[in-house]
């Protein structure tokens, strides 16, 4: 029987979500090319689910000014 910490949990959940953060930069950077520092923070800052939304989004991107736009409509970031 293995005994897991709540540490471990978290650890656990911790790292599947940068997974997915890194799957979604991933993508932005091949889908609409390079990020600036400044964008990757702001990506960086997404919660779990603003995260999944964008990588459904970012299907439908063509420029940096469609992510632009999707984190200016569905964040509270004032730092664009």
């Amino acid at each position: 029987m293995e005994i897991v910490t709540s540490w471990q949990r978290q650890g656990r959940i911790e790292g599947r979500i940068e997974g997915k953060r890194e799957m979604v930069l991933r993508q932005l950077n091949r889908r609409v090319g390079t990020l600036t520092p400044q964008l990757q923070e702001r990506i960086q800052r997404l919660s779990v689910s603003q995260l999944e939304d964008l990588g459904e989004a970012l299907l439908d991107f063509n420029a940096i000014a469609d992510l632009e736009n999707w984190l200016a409509t569905h964040t509270n970031d004032t730092n664009s």
